[in-house]
């Protein structure tokens, strides 16, 4: 994925189909990044549902006398806020990436710019 021009000894024709193989390339990278966001959207969910079911039920238990189920549970939250946080990050950077890629291949072929949007 990067911006070399292509070999010398290609024909316009064929330089054509190497911006959009290209092009093709990085919007599936994107569409897998996109993948996961959702996924890291759906993990730092999954806490948060859990808390509320918690607080919704809290006055039917003695917080007390479930201690040693609520630790365990509360440090598994964490874990996953921090990974649902990581995912989510980690893929709003990427996008960003792939956008400046799409952006340098339009600045690059005008022809093909009216494609992309």
């Amino acid at each position: 994925m990067n911006n070399k021009n292509p070999p010398k000894n290609v024909k316009p024709s064929h330089i054509d189909n190497f911006v959009f193989n290209e092009i093709q390339l990085i919007l599936a990278e994107k569409r897998t990044t996109l993948s996961s966001l959702r996924t890291g959207i759906a993990v730092l969910a999954l806490p948060l549902s859990v808390l509320s079911v918690l607080i919704a039920t809290s006055r039917l238990y003695n917080i007390f006398s479930v201690m040693s189920l609520l630790v365990p549970l509360l440090i598994l939250n964490a874990g996953l806020v921090v990974l649902g946080a990581y995912l989510i990050i980690h893929s709003i950077i990427r996008l960003r990436h792939f956008d400046r890629l799409i952006t340098t291949i339009k600045k690059e072929h005008s022809a093909i710019a009216e494609f992309l949007r």
